[in-house]
Formats: C-alpha cells, sequence, structure tokens
C-alpha cells in the first residue's frame, strides 16, 4: 500500500475510534417534549436574585482569617442570623458554561460544548430564565447571552461589559463586579421614572441574575490564596449588601424576594479550574429571603470532611446540594415550573413553608423527571427491533402509575412525609432509567469499536511483517481474494441492513461498517498468517514468553506513566542502565556517560510539582542563559573547524536564532514584572512575543540540512516560544530532553554496530536532505522493536514530564501572559497546546535522525510505533467508566482521548519532523562564503 493513502487511512479509522468515545459516553443527554410541570399553591417569593460569584471558592468564603474576622462579614451573618447555608457540590468539567447550565437549567451538560468554547448552545435546553417572566442579568458576555438565546420569547434582557474587560493583567480586576453593582443600582434608579419598566419590575416570577467575574479574574492572575482574590470577595460581600438593602428600600419591604449567593465553580491553589479536585468542585451556597429556611442550630452534625470546624460553622445545619439541584430550588420560590430538562432534586430543607407546600413541590418535581424517562424510553423503543428492546424494569409502566397514584393519595391524606418520601423514590428509580436508556446501545458500539481495534492492529502488525522482515514471501490467492470480497460484502450488506431498519443514527454505520473493510484486509493476507504461524510454532517457547512479558511490561509502564508520573522517572532510570546491560559502554564509553547522566537528570522532572504550581521566573532566565551558551559553544566551535569558510547566511540564521533567546528571555522577565506592579502587559512585549512565536517554523528551514545543525537550529527556533510559555522549571526541560536526544542518536548508532549492521560514518557529515538509495535500507530486526519503544517513551515523558496534562487543572493561566491577557478559550488553548507540542517536535526530529543513521525507511519504524500507541489506547478504551466519581469518570475518558490524539498526533508529527529536517528555503540564492 502507498504510504500516503496508508497515512489517510490511518489518520480516518484513528479519528472514527476517537469520535466513538463521544457517541459512547457524550450524547446529550437532553430530550424534547415534556409538558411544563409546576407546583399547584402559591409561591412564598415574588423574585429572586441570583448572585453567582464565578471561581469563589467554598472554603475561602467561609473560613475566617488569622484574627477570626470573616472573609465576608454580611454573608456570614446571614448564615448565622437569616437563612441556609451549604456546599453545592459541582460535577467535571469544573468550567464556566457547563456549571451555569448547571445551575440555571438543571442538568449536567455534555462535552459537546466545549466545541463552542462553552459560550454557544450546541443543544436547545430550557432554564429557570426560559420559565420566568421577566430576567435581567448584567456581568459577562461569555455567560449572559447563551441564556438568553435559549429563551423562548423575548423576555431574558442582558447587560454585558465588553469581552476586552476580562484582562487577567488588568490593574483591578474588581472592577467587573463594581460594573455589575453600578448598573444594577442604574438600573433601578431608572425604573423609579419609568413606568413600563417599574411595572415589570414588579411583575411576579421575576429573576434578577448578578454574574461577578472579578473574583475568578483575580484568582487565575494572583491565585485564591492572594491579597487580590480574599479582597475581591470582601468587595463582592459589600456589593452584595448594597444590593439588598438597595432593592428591599424599592420593593418597600414587603418580604416577597429570595436571594441566593453561590459559584459555577471553585479554582486549585494554583489559580486553574476545570477538574475534578475537591477545591474545584466544592463551591458556596447562601439562601436566605422570603421562602427560605432560617439559620437551624445543632449540636452535632457530621460530614466526611472536617470543614465544620476550620470554618467554625458547627453549630449550624450545613445543608450540602448537588449543583442540580439550585436550579428547581429557585423555581421552586418564585412558582416557575421546574426546567423541563432538569434532573436535580428539590432540596426541601432549605424551604420554609407548610408540609404540604413540600410534598406538592416534590411530587411535580417527581412527574417532571419522569416525563424525561417516558419519552427517553419512548425514543429507544421507537428504534429497536421489538424482540431486541429490552424495557427497564424497575420502572414499568404499570410502577409509574401505582407509585404516583399512591403518592398523591398520601397528599390527599396529609401523609405528607410519606408522599415526599415516594416521590424521592420514584425520582431516583427515572434517574436510574434515564441513564440506562442513555447507555442502551454502549455495549453494541463498544463491541463494534474494539472489533475495528483489533482488526486495524492486526492489519498493521501483517504489514510490517509482510514488507519490512523476510519472515515470509507469500503470494496472493486470486480465487480465494475474490471470494473472501464477496463474503465480507454480504456481510456489510447485513450489518447495514440491520442498522437501516432500526434506524441508526448514521454515525453507528461507520462504527459498525468499519470492522468490514478491516478485518477484509487482515484475513485477505491469511498466507502470511500462516507462515508466521509456522514460525511462532518453532521459536524457542522460553524466547516467545520473554518477549512477549517484556513487550507487555513496556506497554503497562507507558499506560501507568499516565496515571503516576513517577513511572517515566523508573523508565528512565532504567534506561540508563541500557548500555551496561548491552555491553555498549565498552566500545562508547563517553557516548555512554553521557547517556547515563542525561537519562537520570531527565529522570527528576517528573518527580518534580506539576508545572504552574510553584512559578519561578528565575529559572525561566537561567534556561534562557545556558541555551545562549550553547549556541555560543557551537559558533565557537564553526569558528575553530577546519573548514573556516562558513556561509554568511548561515552565520546570519545563527545569531538570529540567539537574539531571539535573548529577547524571549527578557519579554518573560518585563512582563511578570509589568503584570506585578498591575500596569498590564506591554505591548512592545506583545509583539516580540506573537513574532517570535510566528518564524519559529520557519527560522529553521534557513539553516543548513546537516545533522546538527539542522537539530540545534530547531532547539534554539523552538525554544524561544517556549520560553515565553514558561513559568518555572519547565523552560529546562527542552534543553535536557534535546540533549538526551542526541547522545540517543549517537548511541543508537554504536548499537548499530555493535550488532555488525553497519559501519560508522560520522555524523557530523551526514544530511538530511540526500535521498537514501532504496536498497541500502535493511529489514528490520527484533532491536527495532526497542527503538520505537524508546520513540514512544519520549514521546510520553515529553507529554507528562512536566506536568499532568490529562488533567485541565494542570494548566497555568499565567503561562500564556506575554501574548495575551484578556480571556480568550481558543488562543490561550492554541497557545498551551503548541507548549505541549515543541517537546514532541524535538523528540520527532530526534527519531527522524536515528531512521538516518540506521539506515531504516521512516515506514517501518513508523509502523512499529503505530502498534505500540494502538495497544495504548485499546489498553485505555476498556479503562474508560462511567460509574464512580466524577473525577475518576472523566479522568478514564480524557486518557482514552489523550492517547488517541497522541496516536493522531503522532501521523501529522512524522510529517512535519520530515519537513523541518530535510528542506530547506533559500532566500539569497547561491551564496559566498565569509572566511571567519
Amino acid at each position: 500500500m502507498n504510504m500516503l493513502i496508508f497515512i489517510i487511512a490511518g489518520l480516518l479509522v484513528h479519528c472514527v475510534f476517537l469520535a466513538s468515545i463521544f457517541d459512547i459516553y457524550f450524547t446529550s443527554p437532553l430530550v424534547h417534549g415534556m409538558t411544563p410541570q409546576r407546583t399547584p399553591l402559591p409561591p412564598p417569593a415574588k423574585r429572586l436574585v441570583l448572585f453567582v460569584a464565578d471561581g469563589l471558592r467554598a472554603d475561602t468564603l467561609y473560613e475566617l482569617d488569622d484574627n477570626g474576622t470573616p472573609q465576608a462579614p454580611y454573608l456570614r451573618n446571614i448564615i448565622e442570623y437569616k437563612g441556609s447555608w451549604g456546599v453545592s457540590h459541582t460535577h467535571v468539567p469544573t468550567e464556566s458554561r457547563p456549571g451555569h447550565v448547571a445551575l440555571i437549567a438543571g442538568f449536567y451538560e455534555d462535552v459537546s460544548a466545549v466545541a463552542k468554547g462553552w459560550k454557544e448552545n450546541p443543544v436547545e435546553f430550557d432554564s429557570v430564565f426560559n420559565e420566568s417572566k421577566y430576567t435581567w442579568s448584567w456581568g459577562s458576555p461569555d455567560i449572559l447571552p447563551m441564556f438568553a438565546k435559549g429563551a423562548s420569547g423575548d423576555h431574558v434582557y442582558t447587560y454585558c461589559y465588553t469581552a476586552e474587560k476580562e484582562d487577567f493583567g488588568a490593574q483591578d480586576a474588581t472592577k467587573l463586579d463594581t460594573w455589575v453593582f453600578d448598573h444594577v443600582k442604574n438600573f433601578f434608579q431608572a425604573a423609579r421614572s419609568n413606568q413600563t419598566l417599574f411595572s415589570k419590575v414588579n411583575e411576579e416570577k421575576v429573576v434578577l441574575f448578578l454574574h461577578l467575574l472579578g473574583i475568578d479574574t483575580n484568582g487565575h492572575a494572583h491565585r485564591p490564596n492572594s491579597r487580590e482574590y480574599k479582597d475581591n470577595i470582601r468587595k463582592v460581600d459589600e456589593g452584595i449588601n448594597d444590593i439588598v438593602s438597595m432593592l428591599e428600600d424599592f420593593y418597600g419591604n414587603d418580604g416577597k424576594t429570595a436571594f441566593i449567593l453561590t459559584s459555577d465553580h471553585g479554582m486549585t491553589d494554583w489559580g486553574s479550574h476545570g477538574a475534578g479536585h475537591p477545591s474545584e468542585t466544592l463551591t458556596p451556597l447562601i439562601a436566605w429571603g422570603a421562602g427560605v429556611n432560617y439559620p437551624q442550630k445543632v449540636t452535632f452534625q457530621f460530614f466526611e470532611d472536617e470543614f465544620l470546624k476550620e470554618w467554625k460553622l458547627a453549630k449550624w445545619k450545613r445543608l450540602d446540594v448537588n449543583q442540580a439541584d439550585i436550579a428547581p430550588l429557585m423555581a421552586s420560590l418564585i412558582g416557575v415550573p421546574f426546567p423541563l430538562n432538569s434532573v436535580g432534586i428539590l432540596p426541601l430543607d432549605y424551604l420554609n413553608n407548610s408540609a404540604h407546600f413540600k410534598a406538592e413541590s416534590m411530587f411535580t418535581n417527581a412527574v417532571q423527571i419522569l416525563e424525561q424517562f417516558k419519552i427517553k424510553m419512548t425514543q429507544k423503543k421507537e428504534t429497536t427491533l421489538s424482540f431486541l428492546f429490552t424495557p427497564f424494569q424497575l420502572l414499568s409502566d404499570t410502577e409509574q402509575i401505582n407509585i404516583l397514584r399512591k403518592a398523591r393519595s398520601y397528599i390527599h391524606q396529609e401523609k405528607y412525609h410519606e408522599a415526599v418520601s415516594l416521590c424521592k423514590t420514584l425520582i431516583s428509580l427515572a434517574l436510574e432509567g434515564l441513564s440506562y436508556y442513555h447507555t442502551y446501545d454502549r455495549l453494541f458500539l463498544g463491541i463494534s469499536v474494539v472489533m475495528g481495534f483489533v482488526g486495524w492492529t492486526s492489519y498493521v502488525i501483517l504489514l510490517i511483517v509482510k514488507t519490512h522482515t523476510s519472515l515470509t514471501r507469500s503470494t496472493h490467492d486470486k480465487a480465494s481474494t475474490v471470494l473472501l470480497l464477496y463474503g465480507f460484502a454480504a456481510i456489510g450488506v447485513l450489518i447495514a441492513f440491520f442498522l437501516l431498519i432500526q434506524t441508526c443514527p448514521w454515525t453507528y454505520y461507520i462504527y459498525c461498517l468499519l470492522p468490514v473493510p478491516v478485518w477484509y484486509a487482515v484475513v485477505k493476507e491469511f498466507r502470511v498468517i500462516q507462515d508466521l504461524a509456522s514460525l511462532l510454532l518453532v521459536f524457542p517457547l522460553g524466547q516467545s514468553i520473554g518477549f512477549l512479558v517484556a513487550g507487555a511490561l513496556g506497554i503497562e509502564i507507558l499506560v501507568f506513566s499516565f496515571f503516576y508520573r513517577s513511572t517515566l522517572t523508573v523508565g528512565l532510570i532504567a534506561f540508563a542502565g541500557w548500555p551496561l546491560i548491552t555491553r555498549l559502554w565498552a566500545q562508547a564509553k563517553v557516548t555512554t556517560l553521557s547517556w547515563t547522566l542525561l537519562c537520570l537528570l531527565l529522570a527528576m522532572f517528573p518527580l518534580m510539582p506539576v508545572v504552574g504550581r510553584e512559578p519561578n521566573i528565575s529559572l525561566v532566565t537561567v534556561a534562557g542563559l545556558v541555551i545562549l551558551l550553547i549556541s555560543s559553544f557551537f559558533l565557537a566551535c564553526l569558528y575553530k573547524s577546519k573548514n573556516k569558510y562558513v556561509p554568511k547566511k548561515d552565520l546570519t540564521i545563527l545569531l538570529f536564532q540567539m537574539l531571539s533567546i535573548a529577547l524571549s528571555t527578557y519579554v518573560v522577565n518585563s512582563t511578570h514584572s509589568s503584570l506585578q506592579h498591575k500596569q498590564g502587559l506591554p505591548v512592545i512585549n506583545q509583539i516580540i512575543s506573537w513574532t517570535t512565536l510566528a518564524s519559529s517554523l520557519f527560522v529553521p528551514l534557513l539553516s543548513p540540512t546537516f545533522f546538527f545543525q539542522r537539530l540545534l537550529s530547531i532547539l534554539l527556533s523552538l525554544m524561544s516560544p517556549y520560553l515565553l510559555l514558561s513559568t518555572g522549571y519547565e523552560a529546562l526541560f527542552p534543553l535536557v530532553l534535546s540533549g538526551l536526544m542526541f547522545s540517543w542518536i549517537y548511541m543508537e548508532k554504536e548499537a548499530l554496530q555493535h550488532y555488525g549492521d553497519s559501519l560508522k560514518p560520522k555524523l557530523a557529515v551526514l544530511n538530511f536532505s540526500y535521498t537514501t538509495d532504496i536498497t541500502q535500507f535493511r529489514q528490520l530486526h527484533l532491536d527495532d522493536i526497542r527503538r520505537s519503544f524508546f520513540f514512544v517513551f519520549f514521546i510520553v515523558t515529553a507529554f507528562f514530564g512536566t506536568g499532568n496534562i490529562a488533567s485541565v487543572n494542570s494548566f497555568d493561566p499565567a503561562s500564556i501572559y506575554c501574548f495575551l491577557t484578556v480571556f480568550n478559550p481558543f488562543i490561550m488553548g492554541s497557545l498551551l497546546v503548541w507548549k505541549i507540542v515543541i517537546p514532541f517536535v524535538l523528540v520527532s526530529c530526534a527519531f527522524e535522525a536515528v531512521q538516518v543513521t540506521t539506515q531504516l525507511s521512516s515506514k517501518s519504524l513508523f509502523l512499529i510505533v503505530l502498534v505500540i500507541s494502538d495497544l495504548m489506547a485499546l489498553h485505555f478504551f476498556f479503562l474508560v467508566k462511567d460509574y464512580g466519581s466524577w473525577l475518576d469518570i472523566g479522568t478514564s475518558i480524557s486518557h482514552y482521548v489523550l492517547v488517541m490524539v497522541f496516536t493522531i498526533f503522532i501521523m501529522l508529527l512524522s510529517g512535519l519532523a520530515q519537513l523541518l529536517t530535510t528542506k530547506r528555503i533559500e532566500l539569497w540564492g547561491r551564496t559566498k562564503r565569509h572566511s571567519m
């Protein structure tokens, strides 16, 4: 098969494997067609005020400072004398959009929303705002518009500041919250003199939403333990006090206003969020006003955490909820229908109302969730053959009617406690049934994907054996091939017909039909399979088991590194001993010593804290100085070399790259100093940063294609943007990694000579651009599997060496401050991804050099790498789960996604590495040589 066709086919197959996980685990849970449900009794409140302090941690709000003073005195007073409080438990991903959707719409959004940057509405959904008579909202342009766009009328009004105000480098981020408080005050001041507006704000079922972004912005910029973060909390506390007083005055203290303060997510100590750490998932919830319970004093209450003692709140009853439970609470307080897609359970302990009202509200909640269950069941029943359909046994139609009838009977008999208990049971069963039907096709799809996975990996192995080894020389039997083709075509038609009569989504056709051509390609090579089986049967059993165990151990080490970074340290220490085991040290002592020392030095990085938690700009400066020292040393070597005539343009490029390194080092220090003094991001620094980034992939193409000159040029060019994206010790990581890569190239040349496969040409004279004669390529040996494993291991080390990026919260927003400080998720994400890619490129270019020095075609080693990475991906596919904590679920899925992206990326990276190493752009034409 042509290499280009194979890569395209491989990319398509792996894209399907990657997409499958979203159909299996991340399809939208929403259904449509339900009837709105509302409590039939009068609500306690006419209006609701929702304060969402973006990025506010529960512990930071509730704790006392060193002097025993509350961080938020007014809210503390509410907890002790006026309202109810607790902790709202959020779900992964702990981002602003999913958090607000859970709060206001009552359901946990699927990950497809990330493709919209958590801003637009990838699916239509109902919300408390939509069900209200009027909603007025003030705050961020990233949050407010999505609820206005999702509303069924023009009754949701938004007032946003400009996106440019969301600046992490701003002098005072509390101005974002001051803007909101001031505009709310001005709004109600205007309402006094505007009769139309006055009548609207005095209607029932009104919601006022204040989105307060300052705390989140200060947390990203200065971290949650900073003075700025805590000062912002006090400002918010004062602002809420002012708003409450203003509203009570406006409405004449009518006692019909309910207030809720909460947060969409928390934040780690290092100023990020997105994963499932308790600091991110534990957010405050304080409610007071109309219909809300007063503080309940208790003598004892048990929680697994020790927060009550730390917060000095053990005497006041703590009422914890899931984040989605807040939506039905708000709906109940103002008497609007529960959001149609809500899966929240009404927290009755927050309500200060009659037992009858609580029972009716819980009954409404149960019917609303049951409606979703019935729609979901009907949808699944209509798209499944009747003899294959297996209903959810615990909640049959008869059981639904019996529970509803019994609950209604209890309410009529004023047995409210029993009615509430029965409704909670019905809600639990309905939620379990929703999950059952939502995951109904999971096993079927999983088997299809696994069949495709195993088939593809088997085909690649057979391709390696057939085209890159001397193990088999079998040919195809044309008659058998035609028969197989017809047979597999018939299987494909049957599968397609089965899917068609069940009206399955078009993606199901891809997952189920993909294994057919893949397995046809495998079975077509049955002669190769026969030859391979014959060879394995005569191979010594002990050696076979040994190779199998070694291979399995290698794969497990790679898999374990996704969970425990220290596994990489163990692997690198083992690599350090490789020359001793193979006796390579005897023929190349200096090379072996450098390899061992660099392996041990790189082994230290996975043991260090995740990047961003302990920023240290001085280490970035050290890295810049070290790379300048290396460049100067290389320049001196050129000067002292026998050939003292070096092209002037080559010197110009090298000096330009050194200047770029020096400028990057200066910009990092200058930018962080400016931000510390709250002077913002200097424009000149921003221009230099973007210019450096833009030139980083172009400049290496101007340098000579001799091995070490081109590799050094790539390192220098990529180090400039990497320095700009660094905040601490990670700036040293590419230097050590590159040193090890240079040593690896030498070691592989020594290993090849050690086994008598090659002469020993000088590496310095090798040139990437010289086309190797195909007759000089050798066949694969067992040692080439070890080379490919080294490459995959180094790629994984580049991936996790300075942090566990399988967790979103590992990213430090300060990394991108040299480029921009105004919030923009896609640009920020792209910059952080490029920071991750840079070590990959360095390893891939080194691997390209290894392939040239060991006289192997790039295709052969690439195929082995593909097999190793696919085995890892299959491993993680079986580790994906949808039970346990949200952190466990999110981690298992993210691991699979990462390793699949990694596999796809290796295919693309191979092309990028070839481009960077072999191509040269001539800007000056034929150049004169400059005498040094």
